[in-house]
């Protein structure tokens, strides 16, 4: 006989909300830090599916657990993946969005369904084993080098994001180090026509990134930068580009007052930009 689950008190529901809010507020804390803010960045950069808080919260787990993740899957996700996870593990903790029906939860609204999140469990790919007889799917994607090819096609969707954000891209021999430009006031991107397809890809993500709004009147060059450096990195690194060996810029001194705010204010502009970006690399197949 399946058992019936048993609704939680409003007692019970507000002391759940207290934990899940006291464990994000800690998450948050830890891009204070170089190291947290380099641990969420790559959390984002690997679980790009997953909300900033989610990562957030993964980021912080899996360095208090000692956790390489590079993959985070329910246990039924894992199972179609073709991997179980090890009996005796702990999941990792996440918020996930569930549709309360009318009346549920205590809703000051009983004939409006609304939606909450509550506490959900992932596992990473380190806490799974192979099924016995099923062959399993690569838990990490291949990454390419920037100086290669393989990405050309990408260079494309960006050139039509560009226009539709009222941008136009040239691609010029440039000499030195400089890899392209933005020029926000002529709405024009300027990408280094000597460089690999992989590398102007990455280029134009950089630029776009300032074409959507990252100046430095708005926010200084230091902090511009930061934002459009990982951006860059998040956002490449979701396509398969081997961008592991780069630095993960931060900026230090957010100041007594307001600090987690501050830096948690960042942290949204780089996820909603990332995003954004990513939306326009996704393969028009697979978004639909």
């Amino acid at each position: 006989m399946a058992k019936t689950k048993r609704q939680l008190s409003e007692a019970e529901q507000a002391e759940r909300r207290a934990r899940d809010r006291e464990r994000l507020q800690a998450a948050a804390r830890e891009l204070l830090s170089s190291a947290g803010w380099q641990r969420w960045v790559r959390a984002r950069a690997l679980f790009h599916s997953y909300s900033l808080r989610n990562c957030l919260l993964l980021a912080c787990q899996c360095h208090q657990r000692g956790i390489d993740a590079r993959r985070v899957a329910g246990f039924r996700t894992w199972l179609k993946l073709g991997r179980c996870v090890r009996k005796g593990e702990k999941g990792l903790v996440v918020l996930a969005p569930m549709k309360l029906k009318a009346g549920e939860d205590h809703d000051e609204k009983p004939d409006e369904p609304r939606v909450v999140f509550r506490s959900a469990f992932v596992f990473a790919d380190c806490q799974t084993d192979p099924l016995h007889g099923v062959e399993p799917e690569p838990i990490k994607p291949p990454r390419q080098p920037l100086t290669g090819d393989s990405h050309r096609q990408l260079i494309e969707r960006l050139l039509a994001f560009a226009q539709s954000i009222g941008f136009e891209v040239a691609f010029r021999m440039i000499e030195g180090s400089a890899g392209g430009w933005c020029d926000p006031e002529a709405k024009a991107i300027v990408v280094d026509a000597s460089r690999s397809a992989n590398s102007q890809v990455r280029v134009l993500v950089h630029e776009l990134a300032h074409a959507l709004g990252v100046g430095y009147e708005q926010f200084g060059r230091a902090r511009a930068e930061v934002i459009v450096d990982t951006v860059t990195f998040v956002v490449c690194a979701s396509v398969g580009l081997a961008v592991d060996g780069e630095s993960i810029p931060y900026v230090a001194g957010w100041g007594e007052d307001g600090a987690l705010d501050a830096v948690m204010e960042f942290a949204e502009t780089i996820d909603s930009l990332a995003r954004r970006l990513e939306h326009a690399l996704a393969d028009p197949g697979e978004a639909a």
